[in-house]
């Protein structure tokens, strides 16, 4: 699970293997042995990795489908600034596909409402519900959001997309860390479009 996390993360991060090991001060050998499952790495190595990407060390540590951020529009502190106000929502890592959306969910029907399809391995979704409120997420453990709350969470794995007030409108930022041989941004695009027309149209 470990070796996993820290490769995703790595990749996500455009940093070959090398260079993640100089940043955490780690031998490049080290990190190879842990990135392929025989090492036995340390508080303080993984800790040293967290540092590097730029994570807590429970992402390295937790299964994938745990890592889920939750950020409630009215416990958020906005940063005063000369002439404006800004709040950070997430950081969006990736080295293949950013995909930017705007998407209008409907009530589902009785029959609709199924899963989304998995995106490829490494995929996170960042979410903000700009109108209404609806229930997005992994499928096997989504959360009800209402407008001005961010989630972010994987998108590789079946997740979902239920509006709970008629329509709801939300951005969707979808990282995709590597593009696939033979697969471009566009056609990622048009196939994460037609799921939401599908399930919500």
């Amino acid at each position: 699970m470990v070796a996993r996390n820290v490769r995703l993360l790595r990749e996500q991060r455009g940093l070959s293997l090398a260079e993640l090991a100089r940043q955490a001060g780690l031998a490049k050998q080290t990190l190879s042995n842990l990135e392929q499952g025989t090492g036995n790495p340390t508080v303080d190595t993984l800790f040293s990795i967290s540092t590097a990407l730029g994570v807590p060390v429970t992402r390295l540590v937790a299964e994938p489908e745990q890592v889920m951020t939750v950020q409630r529009g009215d416990e958020v502190v906005w940063d005063q600034r000369a002439g404006y106000e800004s709040r950070s929502l997430d950081h969006v890592y990736g080295s293949g596909v950013i995909e930017n959306y705007l998407v209008r969910i409907r009530r589902a029907a009785h029959d609709e409402g199924k899963p989304s399809e998995p995106h490829p391995v490494g995929t996170l979704e960042h979410l903000y519900v700009i109108s209404g409120r609806v229930r997005v997420g992994p499928a096997e453990a989504p959360v009800e959001l209402s407008a001005g709350d961010f989630v972010r969470y994987p998108g590789d794995r079946p997740h979902v997309y239920e509006s709970l007030d008629g329509e709801s409108l939300v951005h969707i930022v979808v990282s995709v860390p590597r593009v696939q041989p033979g697969t471009g941004g566009t056609n990622l695009a048009r196939t994460h479009g037609n799921d939401r027309r599908n399930d919500r149209r």
